[in-house]
């Protein structure tokens, strides 16, 4: 925690992978909060291990400092009924009031090959304009919903997804409403996919109203290029890793956030293998660097 406003969470996925069950299959969930806290951060998302009960989850997180920032909702706004994605928001928002968190972090995954065995650059979907319409209509009526709670909907672009590029990303802001979606930034994903990073942030930074601090071997991103493998492929092969161990420079996005007056919640995220990269072992390096590069 800082004067600046901003706040530093760290998201389970480093300890145990959602869409790779495997990774971190072993991890309890107390071990994942309780090194979360014991590394210095004071936030969390939320993992498929935690509880649902608000209540027991909310006492867990209190006995270590801890509360929770937001957490993924998958919309499926572009495959199905809004009214089918909305009875599935709704819920999702309600949970996450009551466990504290005030921000929600969306990502279309109609069409989505982010879980899929296709390669994540050459089988990336590309939405229809009636696609694109029914994308940003329906983004912002859940904004509208959000709104009812103080929320705030963001949104996460994401690899292997219709709003990947930095394009794509405008595309999406210039159609929905400033208030009702704001974005959810991450490093790692816009360099991954070979975008300015800091172009992006320039650009959108009064809107953005999230953060993913996410580093990136890009060794391992050329070889996913050249043998055309899945995300998931290029999770397990050590594509992404924490903050000051891969190839991002953050310095400038950590001046580029405070400029654009950014406040809120800068995330750790970097999906890893917790057998190769001992998770508490990489939030403290990743707490250190930030203390270090943004004097937070």
């Amino acid at each position: 925690m800082s004067d600046s406003g901003i706040k530093l969470a760290i998201a389970p996925i480093g300890w145990t992978n959602d869409d790779l069950p495997e990774l971190g299959g072993n991890i309890p969930f107390e071990q994942c909060v309780s090194e979360m806290a014991l590394a210095g951060f004071v936030g969390s998302e939320v993992g498929n291990k935690y509880p649902r009960d608000p209540a027991v989850l909310n006492k867990a997180l209190g006995m270590r400092g801890l509360t929770i920032c937001n957490a993924w909702f998958s919309s499926f706004l572009t495959t199905k009924s809004y009214e089918e994605v909305e009875k599935a928001f709704i819920a999702h928002r309600d949970f996450l009031y009551a466990v504290g968190a005030r921000v929600i972090g969306a990502a279309e995954q109609g069409h989505s090959i982010q879980g899929q065995e296709k390669s994540v650059f050459a089988a990336k979907p590309s939405f229809t304009e009636a696609e694109w319409k029914r994308l940003t209509e329906g983004l912002n009526r859940l904004g509208e919903r959000a709104k009812e709670k103080g929320m705030s909907l963001t949104y996460h672009h994401h690899m292997g997804t219709g709003v990947q590029t930095a394009l794509e990303i405008d595309r999406l802001m210039e159609g929905t409403k400033t208030g009702l979606l704001d974005l959810l930034y991450d490093t790692g994903h816009l360099v991954f996919s070979g975008e300015e990073h800091l172009a992006v942030l320039r650009k959108w930074g009064s809107r953005i109203k999230h953060v993913h601090l996410k580093d990136v071997r890009m060794e391992v991103v050329q070889r996913v290029r050249k043998e055309g493998l899945s995300f998931l492929a290029a999770v397990k092969a050590g594509a992404f890793t924490v903050p000051g161990d891969g190839g991002v420079d953050f310095v400038p996005v950590f001046a580029a956030l405070k400029a654009a007056g950014y406040s809120g919640w800068w995330v750790v995220e970097a999906e890893q293998d917790p057998a190769k990269a001992n998770p508490l072992e990489y939030a403290i390096k990743a707490r250190k660097y930030i203390r270090e590069k943004a004097g937070i």
